[in-house]
């Protein structure tokens, strides 16, 4: 009952401060205090997950960019992309960063915050753990959500574009001698997918937004979007459009999302709820099996070429599909 309570309440209750605020303001000529966001510290476990993720999109970056004229260059793509799917290290670490970006929004920080000094900080967090989907109705929230699936949304939109670089090689490369001989590397190309966890390194570190920059997709750090313009705020009621179906948020994974964002905001270096939202098992459930195809595809593979198909299809296109925060609505 706790958690219907909150959320029937959560609206109130600000709506009640609000005008508290404002009566308070008639009374007195001294200004209130104008609510000032404290980023995260940058050597915190949730940034350190975010850090992650932004080094992944690095690696992205690096797999479009790379000029595919040799044995090695497949390798090194196939290599640092495979590294990060056999834990659930890009899971926890996809969700930490876009629960930074749900975090730049001060009306939704603020409605948490409030909820958590007039119920207190446990039962807050208890509520969130409980049932994440419900913080999707705080204030604030669906400006976050908007964001946070904007942001993802373009991540995996750039995972597609590569894909599709590294499907088309896969014919280009035919004509090339070394691309088509026979390829004598299976069982080493299969123990490098899967012992890639443990030669992962990401010393890609994330600056603070001391800038004024605002945190949007990790794509956008690298390339030639890295020193584009952000926008202020995004456009509210997000929808994406596939074809002639439009494209919703996927309600439970932005749920998780938002509700991490919250707990870091009302949370004293407890982690134990932090870590229990941030891993989402039907996410690396999809990963894994996104990594054991890739497996096997490179096991069936004959020549080197071959290896620029798998990449595209279960590395990069596979592991998008798994990343997305979108869905098409339920029929009714």
């Amino acid at each position: 009952m706790i958690t219907p309570l909150l959320a029937i309440l959560s609206v109130s209750l600000l709506h009640t401060g609000v005008q508290e605020v404002a009566e308070n303001a008639d009374e007195s000529a001294v200004p209130n205090p104008v609510l000032v966001l404290e980023s995260a510290p940058q050597t915190s476990a949730l940034r350190l997950h975010a850090d992650t993720y932004a080094a992944y999109h690095s690696d992205v970056s690096e797999a479009g960019a790379r000029e595919l004229t040799s044995v090695m260059a497949l390798d090194e793509t196939m290599d640092s992309l495979a590294a990060y799917y056999t834990d659930d290290r890009l899971v926890d670490a996809q969700i930490a960063y876009a629960a930074l970006v749900a975090a730049q929004h001060p009306e939704f920080i603020d409605s948490v915050r409030a909820i958590a000094d007039y119920y207190g900080s446990g039962i807050t967090a208890a509520s969130l753990m409980n049932d994440p989907v419900f913080v999707t109705g705080f204030m604030g929230a669906d400006t976050a959500s908007d964001n946070v699936v904007g942001a993802l949304t373009t991540d995996t939109r750039t995972m597609n574009i590569v894909a599709d670089r590294y499907r088309e090689a896969a014919y280009d490369l035919q004509s090339q001698t070394w691309a088509r001989t026979r390829a004598q590397d299976r069982r080493t190309r299969l123990e490098q997918i899967e012992s890639g966890s443990v030669r992962l390194q990401t010393p890609f570190r994330m600056a603070e937004n001391g800038n004024g920059r605002r945190l949007g997709a990790a794509s956008d750090l690298f390339g030639a979007s890295a020193n584009a313009p952000r926008p202020e705020a995004p456009v509210p009621g997000l929808a994406l459009t596939v074809g002639e179906t439009q494209l919703q948020p996927d309600e439970r994974r932005v749920g998780r999302i938002l509700a991490v964002a919250a707990l870091q905001s009302i949370e004293s270096g407890d982690m134990r709820a932090m870590d229990a939202l941030l891993a989402d098992p039907a996410v690396g459930r999809c990963i894994v099996s996104a990594r054991l195809n890739l497996a096997q595809c490179v096991a069936a593979g004959h020549f080197k070429y071959e290896d620029a198909f798998c990449i595209a299809e279960h590395a990069l296109q596979e592991v998008a599909v798994c990343l997305t925060t979108t869905r098409a609505p339920v029929a009714e």
